[in-house]
C-alpha cells in the first residue's frame, strides 16, 4: 500500500448538474452554468488574455481525463482539452441540497447533508434582531455594520473606515449558509475577532447556518485588504467521515488548506495552511515524504475565493494553468502504488451573473487506477474510492461505486 492524495480544486465545476434549475444566483437558475467549459471557451475566443494568452492550456489535467469528464457531464468538449485520457475519469453529482463548501466536502468525504441549510433573506437588515443583539453583547459594541448580503471585498471598502472609527464588527452573508464577520486586525484585534466568532458560532449552528467565518483585514481607508488569517467555524458533519475512518484504522491523516476548518478540526493528525502557493509546497512535500499508508486531503480555495466569486475569468484561467504546471511535478513524484484523486466541491462559473456558487457536476480524475472511464458518479463515490484503497469499509456508505472503479 502506498499513499492516497485527495485534492479538491475548489469550485472547478464542469456543468450538467441534473437539478441545477433548483439553485439560483439571485433570480437566475443555475441551469447551463459550467465553470470549466465557459472559461475554456472565453480563452479560445481571446477574452481571457490578461496575464496569460490564448486557449486554456491544461495538458496534465487533460491527459488525466478532464476534457472527457466535461463532455460526459454536459455533452460538450472544451476547446483545447482534447486528449485521450491516460487516467481514470468520471463526473460526479451531489445529492445534498447545497452548493457550498461544507456540503460538497462532507459528501465527498462520505456524509451527505441530511438537512437543508438556513440562509438569510436578501432584505436589509438580513439578520434577526436577537442575533444582532447577541453579537453586540459578545463584541461589547452598540451595533454592527453591514447586516446584509455583500461581496466580502466590496464591503471592506464601503464600511472599513466606519468599522475602524466605531469598532463595530462588519457582519454580512451570501446566498450560502454563512455568517461572516470582518474586523481590522489592529483596530479590532485578531484574537478578539476569533473569540467573537467562536462564541457566536453555536447560536448560528443551532439555526442550521453552516459556517461562521472570521474575515480579518488590514490597511487604511481606500486600501483595505484581507489577510491570510481567515478562520472558519463550521458545524460538525452529521456522522463520521473518511478522515475519521482512516484515523481510527491507524492511518496518518494530513489536512492541507481549509480541511481542518471544514471538518471542525476532527479526524486530522496534522493540518497545514496558507495561501495556495504555500499549499502546493505542502502538497509537494507530502508527495515526496509522506509515509506509506498516509491519507492527504487538500483543498485549493483560491479558484473560488479570488476568481470565481469576483467573476474574474482571466484570473481563474491563470490559476488553473498554474495548478496544471504544478500537477506535472506532482505526477512525476507519485509512486506506482499511490492513488491521486482530483475533484471539486461545487461550481463557481466566472461568466455567470451574480457572485455566488453555481450548482454543477464535478470532475473525478485519478492517477493510479489505470486508464478507464468511471462514468457518472456520486460525490460519495470519492469517499468509497479512498475507503477501498485502504481496505476500510464503514457501514452505511452510499454512492454507486462498484467494480468500474
Amino acid at each position: 500500500m502506498g499513499r492516497c492524495f485527495l485534492v479538491v480544486l475548489d469550485s472547478v465545476g464542469i456543468g450538467g448538474a441534473p437539478d441545477a434549475d433548483q439553485f439560483f444566483n439571485i433570480d437566475l437558475p443555475d441551469t447551463g452554468s459550467n465553470t470549466l467549459l465557459h472559461i475554456a471557451q472565453a480563452c479560445a475566443k481571446g477574452r481571457a488574455d490578461k496575464g496569460r494568452k490564448g486557449p486554456l492550456h491544461l495538458p496534465n489535467l487533460d491527459r488525466l481525463g478532464l476534457g472527457a469528464a466535461v463532455e460526459l457531464a454536459c455533452g460538450q468538449r472544451p476547446p483545447n482539452l482534447l486528449a485521450l485520457p491516460e487516467g481514470a475519469w468520471g463526473a460526479a453529482s451531489e445529492i445534498s441540497f447545497g452548493k457550498d463548501t461544507p456540503s460538497g466536502h462532507w459528501e465527498l468525504a462520505g456524509a451527505p447533508v441530511p438537512w437543508q441549510w438556513h440562509s438569510f433573506p436578501r432584505a436589509q437588515p438580513a439578520f434577526p434582531d436577537a442575533l444582532v443583539a447577541e453579537v453586540c453583547a459578545i463584541a461589547g459594541t452598540s451595533d454592527i455594520l453591514g447586516n446584509c448580503h455583500a461581496s466580502g471585498t466590496e464591503i471592506l471598502q464601503k464600511l472599513g473606515e466606519a468599522h475602524c472609527r466605531t469598532g463595530q464588527p462588519i457582519c454580512y452573508t451570501s446566498s450560502d449558509s454563512v455568517f461572516q464577520i470582518a474586523a481590522h486586525e489592529q483596530h479590532f484585534g485578531l484574537a478578539r475577532l476569533y473569540d467573537l466568532c467562536e462564541k457566536i458560532a453555536p447560536r448560528l449552528h443551532a439555526m442550521r447556518v453552516g459556517r461562521v467565518i472570521a474575515r480579518p483585514f488590514i490597511g487604511q481607508s481606500g486600501a483595505f485588504q484581507r489577510t491570510k488569517h481567515r478562520k472558519d467555524y463550521a458545524m460538525m458533519p452529521p456522522k463520521p467521515v473518511v478522515t475519521n475512518w482512516l484515523q481510527e484504522a491507524g492511518h496518518p491523516v494530513i489536512g492541507i488548506g481549509k480541511i481542518s476548518d471544514i471538518f471542525s478540526g476532527q479526524g486530522l493528525d496534522i493540518s497545514l495552511t496558507g495561501p495556495d502557493f504555500e499549499l502546493m509546497q505542502h502538497l509537494q512535500k507530502q508527495v515526496n515524504q509522506a509515509e506509506d499508508g498516509s491519507f492527504i486531503f487538500a483543498n485549493f480555495v483560491e479558484f473560488d475565493s479570488l476568481y470565481g466569486h469576483r467573476r474574474d475569468v482571466a484570473g481563474y484561467a491563470r490559476a488553473l494553468e498554474w495548478f496544471d504546471r504544478a500537477l506535472g511535478t506532482l505526477l512525476a513524484a507519485v509512486k506506482r502504488d499511490d492513488l491521486l484523486i482530483l475533484t471539486a466541491d461545487h461550481g463557481n462559473d466566472p461568466t455567470w451573473p451574480g457572485t455566488d456558487h453555481t450548482r454543477e457536476r464535478v470532475p473525478v480524475l485519478c492517477a493510479g487506477m489505470g486508464a478507464k472511464p468511471l462514468g457518472l458518479l456520486s460525490f460519495e463515490d470519492v469517499a468509497a474510492m479512498v475507503a477501498r484503497y485502504f481496505n476500510v469499509f464503514p457501514k452505511g456508505l452510499g454512492g454507486v461505486f462498484d467494480e468500474r472503479c
